[in-house]
């Protein structure tokens, strides 16, 4: 059984659990989500099934979408925009994120060095961790190429924060 699958097979005992049914359009939305592979907004996600399946409406994309969050099967996040983007891995599964502000790419690490100094901070504090979310903003490498090509050639480098 694949990943996808195990995936859809517990939001199916979700779905039981909390009293609802499963419905060939939410199968639909989660299929397509968890093909995509990356982060995004209900919209996106509506837009690649609407293209092959005229009966799927954004309100059960953005339903399908939470009730996966609520399960614990998709997080939720917000960088920077005035939309959230729904990521495929859940929230048991931390890691973070490199963001870039030309492009909107998003791209996804984890460190155990990070990891290590989270954990040694919230114990040094006494505190109980229950979500985290590091996020890294500037130029990945492709738009840094381009800026690099645009910069006036000064004969000055420019600092990194």
């Amino acid at each position: 059984m694949s990943h996808a699958d195990v995936r859809i097979q517990r939001f199916g005992e979700f779905l039981v659990r909390s009293g609802l049914k499963t419905t060939r359009q939410r199968e639909r939305v989660i299929r397509a989500f968890f093909a995509t592979g990356r982060h995004l907004s209900a919209e996106e996600l509506y837009h690649r099934i609407y293209a092959q399946d005229r009966r799927i409406g954004l309100v059960t994309v953005y339903r399908t979408l939470k009730l996966l969050r609520e399960a614990g099967l998709a997080t939720e996040r917000q960088f920077g925009e005035t939309y959230a983007r729904f990521d495929p891995n859940p929230a048991d599964q931390p890691h973070d994120h490199l963001i870039c502000t030309r492009c909107g790419k998003i791209q996804e690490f984890a460190d155990t060095r990070v990891r290590n100094v989270r954990r040694r901070v919230a114990r040094v504090h006494g505190f109980t961790v229950t979500e985290h979310k590091l996020e890294l903003y500037g130029l990945c490498r492709e738009c840094a190429r381009l800026e690099k090509r645009r910069a006036p050639r000064t004969g000055k480098t420019a600092r990194a924060a």
